[in-house]
């Protein structure tokens, strides 16, 4: 018999079957986030977008009030809360396309995820993997909230974009490094009590690496699978993807679609089950004509 694919396991009920790459929309709460359309305005604003991406093929929605990108500023807790929460209430609260989705808060602070749960969210996105918050853990713990535990070489305002390093990220091998990073944090997460079918890996792409180690963790994606948990892809419009797509000159993010749509196609291929994206519509059609390629599409 066919294995089952993997289901993962959310707050308040919700689960996400992983049956087929799943769409990760991103909806930024934050004034400096480092693809400036994803940034917006009021809560009714974020809200539409919210239903907008669900009509467009979201399969979930990741909301941050704290920008990671390569030197950003701290953002306190309080205003990470007054910025994310009022969204997740909103989005709960509507009648709209997106108010079952399955909702991720962005946060590194367990205090920021408990009232983003409180509102309705059902996962953490942890860019620190516990190491900044180890509360976060027991947190998700608690809830039987869904767990993306990713690699981070240095926190953002100390790190570059991936085409700026004047010296490189040093690893013997970047993969066996980052899985390793990975498993412990996994097992830290189990030890206080997340369940295993609750945790999902992201490698951190962009996040202290070069051009060229994002391409090789995305390249041996199967040895991270092999960790045993799900796989995240987080490439859309970064940096190292501009580098690929347009070699020789620096690029906007606003120019990196068409490059990251290979990217999450290709990663999808190699074994990634979600896609963290700021544009769903065009992802989900990507994704779609591939399945078609294969034979699960429409007929």
């Amino acid at each position: 018999m066919p294995e089952s694919p993997p289901t993962w396991s959310l707050a308040h009920g919700r689960s996400l079957v992983l049956d087929r790459p799943r769409i990760v929309a991103i909806l930024n709460t934050t004034p400096d986030s480092f693809h400036e359309a994803s940034r917006t305005g009021s809560v009714a604003e974020t809200v539409d977008r919210a239903h907008r991406f669900a009509q467009e093929g979201a399969d979930m929605l990741d909301i941050g009030g704290e920008s990671t990108r390569p030197g950003a500023e701290r953002v306190p807790p309080a205003e990470q809360v007054r910025r994310v929460v009022p969204v997740i209430r909103a989005i709960r609260e509507s009648s709209g396309p997106a108010s079952g989705l399955p909702i991720s808060v962005d946060t590194t602070l367990a205090e920021v995820a408990r009232e983003a749960i409180l509102a309705g969210a059902d996962a953490i996105n942890d860019v620190a993997s516990g190491s900044e918050d180890d509360a976060v853990f027991a947190l998700a713990a608690e809830h039987g909230a869904g767990l993306i535990l990713m690699h981070r070489l240095r926190p953002p305002d100390a790190d570059s974009y991936s085409d700026r390093y004047t010296q490189p990220p040093a690893y013997t091998d970047v993969v066996a490094e980052v899985g390793a990073f990975l498993r412990q944090r996994a097992l830290a997460a189990l030890r206080a009590g997340v369940g295993p079918a609750s945790i999902v890996i992201d490698p951190g792409l962009g996040f202290g690496k070069t051009v060229g180690q994002n391409f090789e963790l995305i390249a041996r994606t199967a040895e991270l699978a092999a960790i045993g948990y799900p796989v995240m892809s987080a490439a859309s419009r970064k940096s190292f993807v501009g580098a690929a797509a347009s070699p020789g000159r620096e690029t906007a993010p606003a120019e990196r679609l068409a490059g990251s749509l290979a990217v999450s196609i290709e990663h999808a291929r190699l074994g990634a089950l979600l896609l963290r994206v700021h544009d769903p519509k065009e992802h989900a059609e990507a994704m779609r004509t591939v399945l078609a390629i294969g034979g699960a599409g429409p007929g």
